[in-house]
C-alpha cells in the first residue's frame, strides 16, 4: 500500500520537483492557448525530448493519455 503522504514529503514537495511540475503546468497553458482548449481535452501534452522544462513550441505534442504515460513507464 502506498503512502501518500511520505511520498509527498520525500519527492513531491522537493524544489527540483516542484519546477518540473510547473513547468508541465506551463507547457499545457501554452499549448492551450495555442490550439485551444478542445485539442487537448482527455489527452496528455507530451515533451519529445523527456524534459519537462523544454518548452519550446518544437518539443510540445498532444498524445493520448494511453500511449503518453505507456512510453513514461
Amino acid at each position: 500500500m502506498r503512502n501518500y503522504k511520505s511520498e509527498y514529503k520525500n519527492y513531491h514537495s522537493k524544489p527540483k520537483q516542484k519546477k518540473n511540475r510547473a513547468a508541465r503546468n506551463a507547457a499545457r497553458a501554452l499549448v492551450i492557448k495555442k490550439r485551444g482548449a478542445a485539442t487537448v481535452a482527455g489527452k496528455d501534452v507530451d515533451h519529445r525530448d523527456r524534459n519537462p522544462r523544454n518548452n519550446s513550441s518544437r518539443n510540445l505534442r498532444v498524445r493520448s493519455r494511453s500511449s503518453n504515460r505507456a512510453d513514461n513507464q
